[in-house]
Parts: C-alpha cells; structure tokens; sequence
C-alpha cells in the first residue's frame, strides 16, 4: 500500500504586529505624552492609523526607541533629531 503525501502547501504571510501608544507605554520606559512629542518631532512614525484615529506603529518602533533612550544620555532631543534625519537620508 503507498501512503500518498499532501502536496507542499502555500503558507500565508503573516501579518506585523502593530502597536498602539498604549502598548509602546507597557513595554518600554517611556510616558504616553513622550511617545505623542516623540512622534510629532518626528522621531518615530506610525505606520497607519485606525479608523477612530489611533496612531498604530510597527515593529521597527522598538528598536528606534532603544535608539532614542541611549542617544538621550548625551545629546539633546534636537541633536537626536538632527542625526536620526541624516542617517535616514543615507538609507
């Protein structure tokens, strides 16, 4: 008797996570009203917006705030600012 095998299936993409202000504040160091000033000086984006208008931001947020919080030891927000802009104008 041969036991047949399925077929290799397509595996679905799984979708990013996204994240709302709410769970950036529980999962890092920093205030609701930071992440708000962070993200109208520019220094992290949100990646889309709800319906009801809630910022929702992905992924990559994390590592832009661990960027931020060790640059904030020794430069001043419009200092970080200056050199997150440049090193995004290179890539």
């Amino acid at each position: 008797m041969t036991v047949q095998t399925e077929p290799e299936t397509e595996r679905l993409p799984i979708p990013a996570k996204l994240y709302r202000i709410g769970e950036l504040v529980n999962c890092t160091p920093f205030s609701r009203q930071t992440i708000h000033n962070y993200t109208i000086m520019g220094l992290i984006r949100e990646t889309r917006w709800t319906e009801g208008g809630h910022r929702l931001y992905d992924e990559s947020v994390f590592e832009r705030l661990s960027e931020i919080l060790r640059l904030r030891k020794t430069k001043t927000l419009s200092q970080i600012r200056e050199i997150l802009s440049k090193r995004q104008r290179r890539s």
